[in-house]
């Protein structure tokens, strides 16, 4: 009897990839979602939005056709081994159907995408009505049914920072590497650990080991594991130099100060670098002056500057002072 081979569950790693995308900007991802009271539960993602609309730093992170609708939850069908057919768009609306009716919800507060990984023939599309929307890569159908259903091509997304962690599952391995290249250039949005870690396991199934081996079984656990494991391979053969220059000088200084690292330096070491001012910043005059003779404190000052402060009786006495011990050595 044939081995029947370990299945990788693509939306669920797809569910994970979203879930630490974007559940920072209050956005639920749920995965494995009921469509109905009493069915089991299906292999369909469900992002739900907890603000009134779409914000700004949620927009920065949602790809074309999801961040043009305003329908606070979004349904997803993703396929990522096999081609979109009719019987894809079947399942879409049935999950669209029941899950509205289900949740007593109307048409415009739920919006159902198919997300294809592989390009769909041209003759399915025409088939089924679609056409092209403002944006590469999203379709919408002019069919009474079909059109309740958005289609999404990996493949086919433009090549921006919203748009690269859907193309992370991209058919194409150009298209992938242009996606991961697009996260790695980002500057302007901050991502969770938890997100980077498995962008980094992602890259090595896709890039390092057989990506499209699909006899390998894969969950998100042992993505992030597989992220961790490269990222600190990477970092443990990195010079101090080639990395610390990433990091802003208060960030580090900050890691030194709360690892307690600063007491293992010499005052010396500390304070090496620094003009004379800057190594005193801070410091109250006394505390300037502490461990100074008092010859030392007054070197440098002129007559008028250290007398400056006396009152009349005390340089009066001061000055008696000196002469009674002059007039002693005489």
């Amino acid at each position: 009897m044939k081995k029947k081979q370990p299945k990788t569950r693509w939306h669920d790693l797809l569910g994970s990839l979203l879930e630490y995308l974007l559940s920072p900007v209050d956005i639920e991802v749920f995965k494995n979602v009921s469509v109905m009271s009493s069915s089991p539960e299906v292999d369909i993602l469900l992002l739900r939005r907890k603000t009134k609309k779409w914000t700004s730093e949620q927009l920065e992170r949602l790809p074309d056709g999801i961040r043009d609708v305003t329908s606070g939850r979004i349904l997803l069908e993703f396929k990522y081994t096999e081609s979109v057919n009719t019987k894809s768009f079947c399942q879409a609306l049935s999950y669209d159907y029941f899950y509205k009716n289900n949740k007593e919800l109307d048409d415009d507060q739920v919006q159902t995408f198919l997300i294809s990984s592989k390009t769909p023939q041209k003759k399915t599309l025409i088939k089924h009505g679609y056409i092209l929307t403002q944006h590469p890569g999203v379709y919408k159908s002019k069919l009474p049914l079909e059109s309740y259903i958005y289609l999404i091509v990996a493949n086919d997304l433009r090549d921006t920072v919203y748009n690269a962690p859907i193309k992370c599952f991209a058919s194409k391995r150009k298209e992938k590497l242009l996606a991961f290249q697009a996260l790695k250039n980002n500057k302007k949005i901050s991502y969770s650990s938890k997100f980077i870690w498995f962008l980094k396991g992602l890259w090595k199934h896709w890039f390092i080991s057989k990506g499209d081996d699909m006899s390998v079984k894969l969950t998100d656990h042992e993505i992030i594991e597989m992220g961790k494991m490269w990222g600190d391979f990477y970092l443990e053969n990195i010079s101090p130099s080639y990395a610390l220059p990433r990091f802003k000088p208060k960030d580090i200084w900050s890691f030194f100060k709360s690892k307690g690292l600063l007491k293992t330096l010499s005052a010396k070491e500390r304070l090496e670098g620094l003009k004379p001012k800057e190594r005193l910043e801070g410091l109250k005059p006394k505390e300037r002056l502490e461990g100074l003779k008092p010859k030392e404190r007054l070197e440098g000052l002129k007559p008028k500057e250290r007398l400056e402060g006396l009152n009349i009786e005390d340089i009066e006495n001061f000055l008696e002072s000196l002469k009674k011990k002059k007039s002693n050595k005489l």
